[in-house]
Parts: structure tokens; sequence; C-alpha cells
């Protein structure tokens, strides 16, 4: 592989490593063309399957900060560039290969960390996002159902209950503060008025003054 090309490569799979969610190595020695289709179509458009030599993985996961054991990349490697679920992918390669003996697991890089086979196939075994997601949609589901059933029971009860209370009992419920407040509220306003009156009155009495002082003056003379 000439310079460029080698860099080029090197690059990309940098790339494919910083921008997976799980990275998977493989080996797929004895595998056939087809066998190999087959692969690629099964893991799906969020899985990159691509066969790489060791030495340009090993540089480029340098590169990209992600640690690879040596050992991982003994004999013809692939690998799998997750860009979906994890799960979904480990579980893909597990049941391909119970039927593809050739497809061998090797182990991987997830969640940062190198990761045995056996790790990958724990991973495998785990349910999937979209099973969990269903799970627990169903049991809030049956949640809400529940406590709309106590609801209603709670509902009918009060109902019941109200139905059947004494009439003597209901009475108390009528409030009549709110007139006796009107009425304290009215007295206070009328207040001001008759102090307003009984300022008015020395007025009344200073304009009588004079009229009494001209009367007098009038029996003297």
């Amino acid at each position: 592989m000439a310079k460029p090309e080698k860099a080029s490569a090197v690059s990309e799979l940098a790339e494919d490593f910083r921008t997976s969610q799980a990275t998977l190595v493989t080996e797929y020695r004895g595998l056939s063309v087809t066998s190999m289709k087959a692969l690629r179509r099964t893991l799906g458009s969020t899985t990159k399957y691509s066969v790489v030599k060791n030495t340009l993985t090993k540089i480029a996961a340098r590169e990209a900060g992600v640690p690879i054991p040596d050992e991982m990349l003994k004999g013809p490697s692939a690998l799998a560039f997750v860009k979906g679920d994890p799960i979904d992918a480990a579980r893909m390669l597990r049941d391909f290969s119970r039927e593809n003996p050739f497809l061998v697991i090797k182990g991987g890089i997830y969640e940062g960390k190198a990761v045995t086979k056996e790790e990958v196939m724990q991973l495998a075994n785990l349910e999937s996002r979209e099973v969990l997601l269903a799970k627990l949609a169903g049991a809030m589901k049956g949640s809400i159902a529940k406590a709309a059933r106590v609801f209603d029971a709670l509902r009918i009860k009060l109902e019941a209950g109200s139905s059947s209370a004494p009439a003597e009992v209901a009475a108390p419920v009528e409030v009549v503060a709110p007139v006796d407040v009107v009425a304290v509220e009215e007295a206070v306003i009328v207040a001001p008025v008759v102090e307003e009156a009984v300022i008015v009155a020395p007025v009344v009495e200073e304009a009588a003054a004079p009229e009494s002082v001209s009367e007098h003056k009038k029996e003297e003379e």
C-alpha cells in the first residue's frame, strides 16, 4: 500500500473508531464471499463491517485514543464499527457465528474500554433498547390503568357517601359571614358622614351671632 493510501486508510479507521458506539473485533478466516455479504446484510446500515490490516488498525486506534490489546489483533481481523445499538450488533454477530463457525468473535471496544469475547457474549444476551422501552411502556400503562381504577373507586365511594348523608349535616355548609362583613363595611362607610354633620354645626352658630348683636343694639336705642 502506498504511503498516501495508507495515511487515508488510517484516517478513515480512526474516524470510525471515534464515531462508533462500539467496535467488535472478529476473525473471518474461512468465510466465503457470499457469507461475508450475508453478514453485512444482517448487521444492516448502522454497522460498518470492514476487513482491515492489523498494523493499520493499531495505528488508527492509537490516533483515536482507543485501547486494543495486541492479542485481540492476532490473525486476520475484520472490525464491526457499530453506529447503532451495540446490543443488537453483538447479538447479530453471536447468532451468525452459531450458523457460521468460521466467524470468530475475539472481543472489542465498548464504552471506551477493551472487552473480552465473554463480555461481548454477555452484551449480546442483554435485551435491546427497543425491548426495554416496550417493557417500560407496558409497565407504565399498567400503572396508569391501576391508578385510574383506584381514583374511580374513590369517586364512587365519595358520591355514595354524600348522597346518604343526613340533611341536618349539610346545613352548616352555608356560610353567612360575607353578609356580616358587608354590613360592617357599610357602617364604616356611613360613619364619616356623621362626623361631617358635626363639623358643619359651628358654621351655623357663627352665622346666627351677628343677628343677635344687631337686635341687642336696637333694644338699647
